[in-house]
């Protein structure tokens, strides 16, 4: 099925989402749904797109800006993400891809899907990379405050992710805490600890940094505050690192000729630790595919993310998060506050 992607979301719109519109249809040959003003879009997407690869113009007269909230976003009735989630409701699309505004697209995302029945909160999802592969960390920023039974069904969640998207079975799931022992962490850790314990999933115990970037865990549970915390501070350090490398490298021509030598290593860490390579994170737990990416993503990050929702639509990921929380945790309270 077609992807719907957002043209006005990213801080440079709609250039990177015009760019990646037509990377992807020539990659995958199959059709994108680019949304937005079509004025704007169409001289943009006839210079790029002279041998007519399956882009799809889907007009949208409005915008969501970064700074707009919810009052705002409701007087823009025409808005691209509406319009754009609209398409996959009304089973023209398979997903939906934004580099916008996150609350408004967890907004839009509720208000045109609704959460999947039995979900109490829906979750921001990011992989991390780490020492053998990715690791699923949730929640990065949907949920700043959060109860224990949160905590449990993002786990759920994630590990569904990790199956359809990872091909881990049995994922290890873990608690981001201050420390290994059970007694660690503030009252949310400590009350979820006993919750996860008795789940049923593949639960290993609290994991600090150390843990999760070495690999230990394939699903790291925590807050939405701090995992956005985390995940903005790990892509921080991520760019200290490699800027760090390319001065050293150019300091003289001894560091120059060891660099040119090294290149091809330095090259494949970039791509392990640039967030362009994995694009936009998914909000789980809502009744339709939604991927939300950085509002400072560039062609190969929305490329990225049209890449990932293309996976989530055939490894049917919707269909197992629909199944596992109607199945598997009938334990969780009925009518959360």
């Amino acid at each position: 099925m077609p992807i719907v992607l957002d043209a006005f979301g990213s801080d440079q719109r709609p250039d990177p989402e015009v760019r990646a519109a037509v990377d992807a249809a020539r990659l995958y040959n199959e059709e994108i749904l680019l949304v937005g003003d079509e004025k704007i879009l169409r001289p943009k997407l006839d210079l790029l797109n002279p041998g007519q690869l399956p882009v799809t113009i889907v007009h949208a007269p409005e915008a969501i800006d970064m700074e707009d909230h919810i009052e705002d976003a409701r007087q823009k009735k025409q808005n691209s993400m509406r319009v754009g989630m609209e398409l996959v409701k009304a089973g023209r699309a398979g997903a939906f891809v934004t580099a916008g505004n996150t609350g408004m697209a967890m907004y839009f995302a509720k208000k045109v899907f609704d959460d999947i029945p039995g979900v109490i909160r829906p979750s921001l999802t990011a992989l991390f990379p780490v020492r053998g592969g990715h690791c699923v960390v949730l929640d990065i920023g949907a949920n700043a405050e959060c109860r224990p039974e949160f905590l449990v069904q993002f786990a759920l969640l994630g590990s569904i992710y990790a199956e359809k998207m990872l091909g881990k079975v049995n994922p290890r799931i873990g608690l981001l805490a201050n420390g290994e022992e059970a007694g660690k962490g503030n009252d949310l850790v400590k009350q979820t600890y006993p919750l996860l314990a008795a789940s049923g999933l593949n639960f290993i115990g609290n994991v600090e940094g150390k843990e999760l970037f070495g690999g230990q865990a394939d699903v790291v549970v925590t807050d939405g505050f701090t995992g956005n915390v985390l995940l903005k501070s790990s892509e921080a350090v991520a760019k200290l690192l490699t800027d760090y490398l390319r001065e050293y490298m150019m300091q003289s021509l001894r560091t120059k000729v060891g660099g040119l030598l090294a290149k091809p290593a330095f090259d494949q860490l970039k791509r392990v630790l640039d967030p362009a390579e994995v694009g936009a994170a998914p909000l789980l737990g809502i009744n339709g595919l939604v991927f939300v990416g950085h509002g400072r993503s560039d062609a190969q990050a929305m490329t990225s993310a049209i890449r990932v929702a293309r996976q989530a639509v055939n490894a049917h990921l919707l269909d197992s998060l629909r199944e596992a929380i109607q199945s598997r945790l009938v334990h969780l309270p009925a009518n959360p506050i």
